[in-house]
């Protein structure tokens, strides 16, 4: 089959040149042959030099590129990349754990796979297509998947009904693509938690506060723990293994609050230290009635896009503001932000701002991140989208 060629106009292949991944729509002069959304592409610049293939879309970015060299992009191609980054969890000592069975696989342009997104979960598969050309191609993924892992996945679910661009014209529907599994049970450093990927969050789980869960764990012991925004209860019971002296987990969602008390039974169970409500994070904070000595603040994404970072800017100071109103002298505070386009000094500076509004002394103990199943290319800095700091509050 003939592969359409896109031509780039003069002076933006420079962005490709420094192996950067996307191609925004401006940058197209003109295209040869037949392109729909999902089409493999190969990119040329003006004097009809290749520079690099990928999948086409519809949008402000056209074109998210898998290779910089000139090869066939078949069943082998994808096999070598799921392989590669099979290998890179091997290396992180994740792939085969014992204690750890929740992990990401692939992390899009980290992994070289842009619009791909893999967790797993035990011997589950979690795949979440963000582009059509992923979504095309999920059924060779299968199969990769399957020669890469062997007998450590049994199952392969697919999550991309919310994900795919809102233009694009396919019928995606949730659902096995392999297997069915048996457990929706994993582990995280020894503790326990369902994951729900039919009708949780993101794939059901997210993965990418391992490690930083790991660390408040060690701040735990003797504290009152608010874990706000607490989804599944990921923080709450490390609090709870920490020692923590009482925890309180908040969501305005029942039914995260239900996956709450459902891990930490499991964990704990009969466990008094620990109690979930279903209600507004400030509205909690607004009417508690008693200083907690180790906040967590863990919101989703305040901003998608650039138009909106002003106000998600306001709502994460006044969040933070609150909180280290709130928190108790000596208190531990861990702050997040997982919006992409809130950069790290923007982040810094609200909580600057939030920390000089309350007139109360403010150290910065931990800067946190993203874990490294969550890879950040080094030609792709926009990868790097976890941002955390962890305080003390005098």
């Amino acid at each position: 089959m003939q592969v359409p060629t896109v031509y780039l106009k003069p002076g933006k292949e420079q962005s490709l040149k420094r192996f950067h991944p996307w191609i925004f729509s401006g940058a197209i002069k003109n295209v040869k042959g037949n392109l729909e959304e999902g089409d493999l592409v190969r990119v040329h610049d003006v004097h009809d030099n290749f520079l690099a293939i990928g999948h086409y879309q519809i949008g402000s970015i056209a074109i998210r590129i898998l290779t910089f060299k000139e090869e066939e992009v078949d069943e082998a191609f994808w096999v070598r990349k799921l392989q590669t980054a099979w290998d890179l969890r091997k290396t992180l000592q994740l792939a085969g754990s014992e204690t750890t069975t929740a992990y990401r696989l692939v992390h899009g342009e980290g992994d070289g796979l842009p619009g791909l997104i893999a967790d797993v979960y035990d011997r589950t598969v979690v795949l979440q297509m963000h582009t059509v050309g992923m979504y095309l191609q999920r059924e060779v993924l299968v199969k990769a998947l399957q020669q890469v892992m062997g007998d450590q996945v049994t199952a392969v679910y697919e999550k991309s009904e919310g994900t795919l661009p809102f233009k694009a014209d396919v019928e995606a529907e949730n659902g096995y693509l392999y297997g069915r599994s048996t457990t929706h049970v994993a582990q995280e450093n020894g503790l326990q938690f369902k994951v729900d990927w039919e009708k949780g969050q993101k794939t059901g789980f997210f993965v990418d506060q391992r490690e930083n869960r790991a660390l408040l764990e060690k701040y735990s012991a003797g504290r009152t723990v608010l874990n706000t925004f607490c989804y599944t209860g990921g923080f709450s019971f490390y609090a709870l293994r920490g020692g923590a002296r009482k925890v309180h987990s908040v969501d305005s969602s029942e039914r995260a609050i239900v996956l709450t008390n459902e891990n930490v039974a499991l964990n704990f169970p009969g466990d008094e230290r620990h109690e979930a409500f279903a209600v507004d994070a400030f509205k909690f904070m607004e009417q508690a009635r008693e200083q907690y000595d180790l906040i967590v603040l863990d919101p989703p994404a305040f901003a998608k896009h650039m138009k909106v970072l002003k106000n998600a800017l306001q709502g994460y100071k006044r969040l933070n503001a609150k909180a280290i109103e709130q928190i108790a002298p000596g208190g531990i505070l861990f702050t997040f932000s997982c919006s992409q386009v809130v950069s790290r000094d923007a982040f810094r500076t609200m909580i600057f701002s939030a920390a000089a509004r309350s007139g109360r002394n403010v150290r910065i103990l931990h800067q946190l991140e993203q874990p490294a199943d969550h890879p950040v290319s080094i030609y792709h800095p926009e990868g790097e989208y976890l941002k955390g700091l962890v305080l003390y509050v005098e």
